[in-house]
């Protein structure tokens, strides 16, 4: 597959998370350039020199300034914005950036959410929304109202699968909570309402 060459900003306080970052996302198939800051206003200087085509930043950073944080999306409205979540945060402030991950995602979801965002298609992905066998099966039981660890049982998968397998549901769904995936599952046929 043929490489495209991405610039990436970290915006975090902690350098072994952002270690992290660096050295799962490089392993990936991508091009991906990354640069590291501790501040917006330091990205912003070097902004000015260098194309960035997704800022991965801790939302902790602009909690208390999101007129600002809006002021430099709207001034650059090339960049796209993944808040970096391992803490609560305000749903309002959640809803500024263009996608979130949470640090204990495992590191295909968080580059696929980098790649729809870079609208780079992976040919062994299911970018298209379609939910594959095992997805559909984990959704199934989810939707009955099975636990994690039952479906995990029920499939004879482990429950860190059927939570990877609840992420990409989540993810290509767009649905968060448990009655909409429910709602989703009977809209597709998966369960029946008995």
């Amino acid at each position: 597959m043929d490489k495209i060459r991405k610039n990436i900003a970290v915006i975090e306080p902690s350098k072994i998370l952002y270690e992290g970052l660096f050295a799962s996302i490089l392993k990936s198939e991508y091009d991906y350039s990354f640069y590291y800051f501790d501040s917006l206003n330091e990205m912003e200087l070097f902004y000015s020199k260098n194309e960035i085509s997704i800022v991965l930043i801790n939302p902790g950073l602009v909690q208390n300034r999101l007129n600002e944080f809006v002021k430099i999306k709207n001034q650059n409205p090339e960049i796209l914005w993944i808040g970096i979540v391992y803490s609560f945060f305000d749903n309002s402030t959640l809803k500024l950036f263009d996608d979130t991950f949470s640090i204990i995602d495992d590191i295909s979801i968080i580059i696929r959410k980098i790649n729809k965002l870079c609208n780079i298609n992976n040919a062994n992905s299911h970018e298209n929304g379609q939910l594959s066998e095992r997805e559909t099966d984990v959704l199934h039981f989810i939707a009955k109202g099975l636990s994690n660890k039952e479906t995990a049982e029920k499939l004879n998968i482990s429950i860190h699968t059927v939570n990877t397998h609840r992420k990409n549901i989540m993810e290509k769904t767009g649905i968060r909570s448990l009655a909409g995936l429910t709602i989703y599952a009977v809209s597709k046929g998966i369960i029946s309402i008995d």
